[in-house]
């Protein structure tokens, strides 16, 4: 079959998909987005998380099928989402599934050269940079869906106590870092999306 779906922002199709393939697979070896990794294949270490309609998920549980039509947005995406949000809505969030991408305008960027809105330019998400500053960054391979949870979990509530980031990153395992530099690296980014408000 053929899905058709957005990721990060642009239109995307995956062709002679079959019917057991998961979005994890599809998006790591058909679209060439390796950021979410491919681990435990349970759903019990969050290393493959994205987000699907505003929703976390672990891709690994996501059959290909279910996300025609839908929106997801990977590690890759999250410096684009981030700064949509800062222009779109400033100082509050995107209503899960509320938000994504028209179809119409994601084909237009499909067809032209990325413009100004979603070009790469190399810039980091706000969390992804608190990472890098606060050392959260080890071996890397869990990093991607913690990267992906902590956004979302800043974007649903901006000023998180030490018990929310704890709860929203529990779906998250980590075998190197002991945590503690994650929650600093969450805490972080909090404090700096505070200041500029």
């Amino acid at each position: 079959m053929r899905v058709t779906f957005t990721v990060n922002g642009r239109r995307h199709e995956a062709d002679d998909v079959w019917e057991g393939e998961s979005l994890l697979y599809v998006l790591r070896e058909r679209m060439g987005l390796p950021g979410s990794k491919n681990a435990c294949e349970q759903g019990e270490c969050g290393s493959c998380t994205v987000r699907l309609d505003g929703v976390l998920v672990c891709s690994c549980l996501v059959a290909a099928g279910q996300v025609e039509g839908r929106e997801v947005v990977t590690v890759e995406g999250l410096a684009d989402f981030a700064a949509h949000r800062s222009r779109a809505h400033p100082g509050g969030a995107c209503a899960s599934g509320a938000c994504g991408t028209a179809l119409d305008k994601a084909r237009q960027r499909e067809a032209e050269p990325a413009g100004e809105e979603m070009r790469d330019t190399g810039e980091l998400s706000p969390i992804q940079q608190a990472f890098i500053d606060a050392g959260a960054v080890q071996c890397g391979f869990c990093t991607p869906g913690l990267l992906v949870a902590a956004d979302e979990l800043l974007e649903r509530n901006p000023e998180p106590s030490d018990a929310d980031i704890r709860e929203a990153l529990s779906g998250n395992l980590c075998r190197c870092t002991g945590y503690e530099k994650i929650l600093d690296a969450v805490r972080l980014a909090a404090a700096r999306a505070e200041e500029t408000v």
